[in-house]
């Protein structure tokens, strides 16, 4: 009889040396010349400058965004397995359920009201 681990241990090995050979071949392999254009931080065709517009400070649109993709995300993941254990939860899994998706509606309208679902 074999351990039930034996499988996963294969696997994570074999994940590890496909990873690791890959860096390995890619070191190997890939070219070594370097022109100076290739070195130079990729900035979209748009030459950098020395100091940015606004110096450097990003548009609060684009957090809210990513805050947004973060709060459904986490939503998703609690209410999938909620939903597969509705019937044994009860009257406790709707009560802190309920409880959760209150606290995720709170940021959510935080980033309504600050304008962050317009795309003006």
């Amino acid at each position: 009889m074999t351990n039930p681990y034996t499988p996963i241990l294969v696997m994570m090995g074999v994940a590890a040396l496909l990873a690791l050979g890959g860096v390995g071949a890619s070191a190997i392999i890939g070219p070594r010349v370097y022109s100076r254009a290739k070195l130079e931080a990729y900035e979209c065709g748009i030459q950098p400058t020395p100091h940015a517009v606004g110096h450097g400070r990003f548009n609060i649109k684009y957090y809210l965004v990513a805050m947004t993709f973060i709060i459904f995300d986490i939503e998703v993941v609690f209410l999938y397995p909620w939903a597969v254990a509705f019937h044994d939860l009860a009257v406790f899994g709707i009560v802190a359920m309920m409880g959760f998706l209150a606290l995720i509606t709170v940021p959510y309208i935080y980033e309504w009201r600050r304008g962050a679902l317009n795309w003006d």
